[in-house]
């Protein structure tokens, strides 16, 4: 008898094993997690969400700069995909929050109870089956219409979806977002009341980053484009803008200090400053840190209640289960 060595090796044990280990190869290799790409997790269709109200460490202080504390929450759910939310939009008193991975949850709280609905977009980038496919970072919505708009890295694509955010109605890459860095592409996004957009690169050379002026719909494929450059806060990057009552832009800035430990700063731009080769910075109004929050900000949104405006925080938690997802809420005086 042969040694098993000799059979394994003979040319003709080879001839039949190599066409083998080439299927399972090539089946491994689209496989998303054998082929080096994160799978992206969707968020199933009405997930148990929990919503808990919270309170720092001793205490909400009266002010921060020019933010009054309102409330606050944290979200938490065991369902697969969940957190991660990197975007933020408040309509008809129900707020969308949108994760870096394409997933979703629109969550209403009113008289001490939450209900919330949970999804994952119905399009975007790519095939969609890895995380880099669905890069959402930015959102958008019309108020009128309920339309979305959605700014996702790695493609550096805008795409506009219809209101219950399943159909994917027009997408651009807009030539100008090309060359922004594969994961610090569109992480801000804002629309005017006139119907103007703004993005913003979150990182690049420098002290300045890239941003754009959109005359309409970013979706567009004629919509005209006006390049200008945005200066946050030293040691920070964008993470989301926002338009205030007055029109002006408001910028959320995060700076991560090491060790899942992170501190925001909010920035407030002159409508009338934005325009074509503007290279600008803003007014500094609030710096949110430890013990308020330590975690990475990433949302914003701003509502009007009798009067007062209200600006609306969300944190990313990078989908770590020992991490919180907090949504909060401040009084802008």
């Amino acid at each position: 008898m042969r040694p098993l060595s000799t059979v394994q090796g003979s040319p003709g044990y080879r001839d039949r094993v190599r066409p083998l280990f080439a299927s399972i190869a090539a089946v491994l290799l689209i496989v998303p997690g054998f082929a080096g790409i994160d799978p992206v997790a969707r968020l199933s269709p009405g997930a148990t969400v929990h919503v808990r109200r919270y309170v720092p460490r001793g205490g909400w202080p009266g002010r921060i700069g020019r933010l009054e504390p309102v409330a606050a929450v944290t979200i938490d759910s065991p369902a697969a995909g969940f957190g991660g939310f990197s975007a933020l939009a408040l309509t008809d008193g129900r707020a969308t929050l949108l994760s870096d991975s394409g997933n979703w949850l629109l969550l209403r709280i009113a008289h001490g109870a939450a209900s919330s609905e949970t999804g994952a977009l119905g399009a975007g980038p790519g095939r969609g089956w890895s995380k880099e496919d669905r890069d959402s970072e930015s959102l958008a919505i019309d108020p009128a219409t309920g339309r979305a708009w959605v700014g996702f890295e790695r493609a550096n694509e805008i795409w506009r979806f219809d209101p219950t955010l399943r159909t994917g109605e027009a997408h651009r890459a807009p030539r100008a977002m090309a060359p922004w860095w594969g994961n610090s592409g569109a992480e801000s996004l804002a629309r005017f009341r006139d119907g103007r957009f703004v993005a913003i690169a979150e990182r690049a050379h420098g002290a300045t980053r890239p941003a754009l002026l959109f005359q309409g719909d970013p979706a567009g494929a004629t919509t005209r484009i006006e390049r200008f450059r945005y200066r946050p806060p030293a040691g920070y990057d964008p993470s989301d803008a926002a338009v205030l009552p007055s029109g002006d832009l408001i910028v959320l800035n995060r700076r991560h200090h090491g060790w899942l430990r992170f501190s925001a700063k909010l920035v407030v731009i002159p409508r009338a400053a934005i325009r074509a080769g503007a290279s600008l910075g803003g007014r500094e109004i609030a710096t949110l840190a430890a013990p308020v929050t330590s975690e990475n900000c990433e949302g914003l949104a701003i509502t009007r209640e009798h009067g007062a405006t209200m600006l609306w925080i969300t944190t990313d938690n990078d989908q770590m289960p020992l991490r919180r997802s907090y949504l909060m809420k401040f009084r802008l005086r």
